[in-house]
């Protein structure tokens, strides 16, 4: 039985979580862009098939959750510790997919010895104000608009519409299958209008607010060679960035058909 409540941080913001209950091994998800934040079927069940308990948190402007206006990606790992603190969890693994990446790391990187292994799909690398970095996305229109400040980004959101190119054929049918509770929770997002999705691609062309140089436990990187979301070179940077960074490849995935290794991915954090 997954317990849903409200968590109330130091500043009076409200921060909708999740625990999927249970006396295993933790592991904190940290959620893609855009999300509801609430659990979906796949991540529970492959959970419950370990043993292992789940944690997670809507981020700002997302599900429930206060809009943070400025917020960067080290703000995670001051919320995600009153989160794991309302459910009395003191340490834990982290996971996050695509713009979960970046905040799973700054728990791993700022949370001292509290975060003991962490994994990151298809996550994006830090943006260093050069043009490579959108190399190779379907479609960057929404991160470049990000680049121009909230209002921008705010203008984008409302006549932008989704660019199925951005999938591979592997991505579509893996949304056809087990992970089609994915784009489903993608769409329930919309309902909770555009902060949270802004407020991210904002983050994710700023500073983060931490040096993934930081990160001192055994981290995972999955990336499929295909994705044309999150392009494959982001992967290589990011295992470049974090010390001892293990790489997983996945040359015939994409954006969301990578997520075939989440299975394999909850081992490996368990054996750490």
């Amino acid at each position: 039985m997954v317990i849903e409540r409200d968590v109330v941080v130091g500043d009076g913001r409200v921060l909708r979580a999740f625990d999927s209950g249970g006396d295993g091994a933790v592991v904190f998800w940290h959620h893609g862009t855009p999300h509801t934040g609430a659990f979906i079927a796949p991540l529970l069940a492959g959970a419950a098939a370990r043993g292992v308990r789940l944690v997670t948190y809507a981020r700002p402007g997302y599900g429930g959750s206060t809009v943070v206006p400025g917020r960067d990606v080290a703000s995670a790992a001051g919320d995600a510790a009153a989160v794991a603190d309302a459910f009395g969890v003191d340490g834990f693994a982290v996971m996050g997919a695509s713009g979960g990446g970046p905040h799973a790391l700054a728990c791993a990187a700022l949370l001292g010895g509290r975060v003991r292994a962490a994994a990151v799909f298809a996550g994006l690398a830090p943006y260093a104000h050069e043009d490579a970095w959108f190399a190779g996305m379907a479609d960057d229109r929404a991160l470049r608009a990000a680049l121009e400040g909230r209002a921008a980004r705010l203008e984008q959101a409302a006549h932008a519409e989704f660019n199925p190119a951005v999938f591979t054929d592997a991505d579509w049918a893996t949304l056809d299958g087990d992970w089609g509770a994915l784009g489903q929770d993608a769409g329930r997002a919309a309902a909770f209008g555009p902060d949270g999705q802004v407020d991210d691609d904002i983050a994710y062309v700023s500073g983060w607010g931490f040096d993934p140089a930081d990160v001192a436990v055994p981290v995972l990187i999955v990336h499929g060679d295909q994705d044309r979301m999150v392009p494959v070179w982001h992967g290589s940077r990011l295992a470049g960035l974090v010390p001892g960074a293990v790489r997983w490849e996945r040359p015939d995935d994409g954006h969301v058909s990578v997520m075939s290794a989440y299975g394999d991915a909850l081992d490996w954090l368990a054996a750490r």
